[in-house]
C-alpha cells in the first residue's frame, strides 16, 4: 500500500512567507476567527510564537496600535490571504522577554 505524501503546510512555513511578503493570514485563536498581520516568529523556551497585529481588533487611534503574541500551538486553519499590510516601526516592537530567540522577523 502506497500513502500519498503529506501535502499540508506546517503554520511555522505559513507565517514565514507571510512576514517574508508582508501578508496577513487568517487563523483561529481560542475559538476567535483573526485576521493577523505577522511581523514576528519567535521561540520561547521551545516553544513558537507568533508576533503579530490583530487587524480586527478595534484600536482607538493609529498610535495604540500594538503586537499581540500567539503560540503557534494556538492557532488552526493558517493561511494567507491577499491582504497586505504595512509593519509597524521596529523601534517600538523587540521581542517581549530577554530570553526569546528569533527564528524569522520582517525588520531583518
Amino acid at each position: 500500500m502506497h500513502n500519498a505524501p503529506d501535502t499540508t503546510i506546517s503554520p511555522e512555513r505559513t507565517i514565514i512567507e507571510a512576514i517574508a511578503l508582508k501578508r496577513a493570514i487568517s487563523a483561529r485563536y481560542n475559538s476567535a476567527d483573526m485576521l493577523l498581520a505577522p511581523h514576528r516568529l519567535f521561540s520561547r523556551h521551545g516553544e513558537l510564537f507568533v508576533s503579530a497585529l490583530n487587524l480586527r481588533k478595534n484600536w482607538r487611534s493609529e498610535e495604540e496600535r500594538r503586537l499581540g503574541h500567539f503560540k503557534l500551538d494556538g492557532l488552526s486553519g493558517t493561511e494567507i490571504t491577499e491582504d497586505l499590510f504595512e509593519p509597524l516601526p521596529a523601534d517600538e516592537n523587540g521581542l517581549p522577554r530577554e530570553t526569546d530567540q528569533e527564528v524569522f522577523s520582517i525588520y531583518a
